[in-house]
């Protein structure tokens, strides 16, 4: 038993509680929380408890736009160019200090996360609980294409480093979503407009079909998985809006019809603001026309995500991570960017914790909040975040993290 007595306890949605108390226990995979509330109404501590002293107790984080590929730099087609054992190998570096900056969950959407979490179930590298997509669905020609290579070797490529498949037509994206479940993918990716990172297509442009699009989201639905849709265009986002998926990502060009409609129907926002600013803040080590489109689609994102919040679209905090070695570690950042885009201080944490595990539908763990039976993922700060934001991004400001009840940093 783990007991984190701290001097505020903030509960991932709902006020901060001053004095608090986590108690965490065996139940489960993952252990469960078995106390969250005033110490002063805790239960009695035990013989066999550990008792740790903090100034804040926090859900753990959740990363829900992360990717496990081990690229080596900013450039989508060093994957052909890295082996796949080489790549998994950098991305356990990176699944560590994912784990030590406080994000104990993850929504990997595109990447080796399918395969790298059963090593981590195994207790052999430290890691976040992945939530993986598997292999993301792209039209050929489209953002999961490899653009400077044959057509011909593309497919091998993508196969053998987990990232992609090229599909056309409604035989071929069922089959796709197939696929991924048969490798028991918690969610479908889809590109549903072009995009920042790949060469030759327009993040304006829509990409998969509305009948595409409908057909994946119906595949989907079959086996309680539901569909996130990578975004930047207002065509592509309307689309992937009509045909049902769950959560928009990026979403660039998101204006105010397109947020009325998202609020109506409960779809999910992840803006991934984190990425944008990364990139372009090092544009020497960017392919020129990654530059280009970044530098296109920057200012809209700024307003999107700002829309977004004046609608009451339902956000959760997610950062598009991918290049290994860089950033990693440092994705709470995220909750500053929701703030400075308009959210609270509370908001923006309840959309690192408590909206996380609904990005994922029926696939939802019970996670990102203090409560009694939610999964004991757990970690305390140097600082109170609602009055110091400058812990955001710094792993060194967490000072503990609790993973499935157990001490993983502290």
């Amino acid at each position: 038993m783990q007991r984190i007595v701290a001097d505020v306890l903030i509960p991932g949605r709902g006020e901060p509680i001053e004095n608090g108390t986590v108690i965490l226990g065996a139940g489960g995979k993952r252990g469960v929380i078995t106390y969250a509330g005033p110490t002063a109404d805790a239960p009695a501590p035990t013989d066999d408890e550990t008792v740790t002293e903090v100034p804040v107790v926090m859900p753990g984080l959740w990363d829900c736009h992360s990717h496990f590929v081990g690229m080596p730099q900013p450039n989508i087609e060093t994957i052909a160019q890295t082996e796949p054992v080489t790549a998994a190998a950098r991305a356990t570096d990176d699944l560590r200090a994912v784990l030590n900056g406080g994000i104990t969950s993850t929504r990997e959407v595109g990447g080796m996360g399918l395969h790298l979490g059963d090593a981590i179930d195994e207790g052999r590298i430290p890691g976040p609980h992945i939530h993986a997509a598997g292999r993301i669905l792209s039209t050929t020609g489209g953002h999961g294409d490899l653009h400077g290579f044959p057509i011909e070797a593309v497919h091998q490529l993508l196969c053998n480093h987990h990232f992609s498949i090229l599909c056309d037509g409604v035989p071929e994206v069922l089959k796709a979503v197939r696929l991924n479940l048969r490798s028991n993918a918690k969610l479908i990716k889809v590109c549903a407009s072009g995009g920042v990172m790949s060469e030759v297509d327009h993040p304006m442009h829509q990409q998969f079909s509305d009948e595409e699009l409908a057909a994946i989201v119906q595949e989907a639905a079959r086996a309680e998985r539901i569909v996130a849709a990578h975004c930047h265009g207002k065509a592509g986002i309307m689309a992937a809006i009509r045909a049902g998926c769950h959560t928009i990502e990026h979403g660039s060009f998101l204006d105010e019809e397109g947020a009325e409609a998202m609020a109506a129907q409960g779809t999910m926002f992840v803006p991934t603001r984190y990425v944008v600013d990364a990139l372009l803040g090092s544009p020497e080590n960017l392919p020129a026309y990654v530059y280009e489109k970044g530098q296109m689609v920057a200012g809209a994102h700024e307003q999107a995500m700002k829309i977004a919040i004046a609608k009451g679209v339902k956000i959760a905090a997610g950062c598009d991570i991918f290049v290994s070695g860089q950033f990693y570690g440092t994705g709470s950042l995220e909750v500053m960017h929701l703030i400075n885009a308009g959210l609270t201080d509370l908001e923006a944490i309840e959309a690192a914790t408590a909206n996380g595990p609904e990005t994922l539908g029926p696939q939802a763990p019970m996670s990102g909040q203090l409560h009694q039976g939610y999964d004991a993922d757990v970690i305390a700060m140097d600082t109170n975040p609602l009055d110091d934001r400058s812990v955001w991004g710094d792993p060194d400001r967490v000072t503990h993290v609790w993973k499935s009840a157990a001490l993983i940093k502290g």
